[in-house]
């Protein structure tokens, strides 16, 4: 299959990814099959699509006047084999439970056609020790984040019998979405973002023990620095703004050798100030790179400040 081939989606699990997963979907032109247990949570998941698709329209998003065409494309489900009749795509987002997910699966592998794609949305489960398919090439993972409508990110996790055709549509697939997908190379728990972000959170669970802070004054100081340089220069870049050689010295200091950095150090590598580090700047002068990071940083801060998100929601 190419993505245009993909036609008909199901969606099985119609709460807080789910429903949003199906509208992403719908808005893009594909058939959506949603299913879950109970007609009322399908009934409550409608009137958060439309909702959500109200917000889209008011920024510009979608067509204020095409929610009677997105809907259109949209059908309830509470029997999931009723669902898979000539279906090319599922999304698994159902509970974080082992079992309901491998029983789910099971029941898709005996009712979807064989050329339909199996993906789960778990946020790190290692679905490819318990799920059993007959042909497990075409299961993977395609972990998106809330709100899937809005947030462009969808993390695929291929796993060890996974086909490349498989994650290569998915990805075409994610990207003909508007998506941006990231393929892993394979299975690690919590994948990328979680794995951060779940050290991030032990961090605050420890501040917030220590009653050394405010939990005000943490969101603020986040706010106040990790938030402007992470979206213009991520997490790894920001180790080149640092300097290689210093990363290496402050790793050390807490007992730790980090060879893919050490080996960088020792090439000469040591990020911007010699124009090459984990990014390659391309000879580009140090004062030119920080000028350029320096006015982004400035211009995310003023429409920050515009916006009010320096202020709780």
């Amino acid at each position: 299959m190419q993505p245009e081939d993909i036609g008909k989606v199901v969606v099985v699990g119609a709460g807080v990814m789910g429903h949003s997963i199906a509208l992403v979907m719908a808005c893009r032109g594909r058939e959506v099959a949603l299913v879950d247990v109970e007609q009322e949570r399908l009934d409550h998941a409608l009137r958060l699509m439309e909702s959500a698709f109200r917000v889209l329209a008011e920024a510009g998003k979608e067509d204020p006047g095409g929610w009677e065409t997105v809907r259109g494309r949209i059908r309830a489900f509470t029997v999931l084999e009723e669902a898979a009749e000539d279906c090319h795509l599922v999304v698994e987002a159902v509970p974080e439970v082992p079992e309901v997910k491998k029983e789910v699966f099971a029941r898709l592998d005996r009712c979807c056609p064989p050329h339909a794609i199996l993906t789960s949305n778990t946020s790190g489960l290692d679905i490819f020790e318990f799920v059993e398919v007959k042909d497990p090439s075409r299961l993977l993972i395609a972990h998106w984040f809330n709100p899937p409508h809005v947030i462009p990110l969808v993390e695929v996790v291929p796993g060890p019998e996974t086909s490349r055709e498989a994650v290569s549509l998915v990805r075409t697939f994610l990207e003909s979405l508007g998506k941006v997908p990231v393929v892993l190379k394979g299975f690690t728990r919590a994948f990328i973002v979680n794995k951060i972000q779940n050290m991030m959170g032990l961090a605050v669970f420890e501040l917030l023990g220590s009653g050394l802070v405010e939990p005000e004054d943490i969101d603020r100081a986040v706010k106040y620095s990790i938030g402007i340089r992470m979206p213009v220069i991520g997490v790894v870049q920001s180790l080149d703004f640092t300097g290689l050689d210093l990363v290496a010295d402050i790793a050390g200091s807490y007992g730790l050798s980090v060879p893919f950095i050490q080996e960088l150090v020792e090439r000469g590598r040591l990020g911007v100030k010699t124009s090459a580090g984990i990014y390659d700047y391309g000879g580009r002068d140090e004062m030119d790179i920080l000028a350029k990071r320096d006015r982004l940083f400035l211009e995310l801060m003023d429409r920050m400040r515009e916006l009010g998100t320096f202020d709780p929601v």
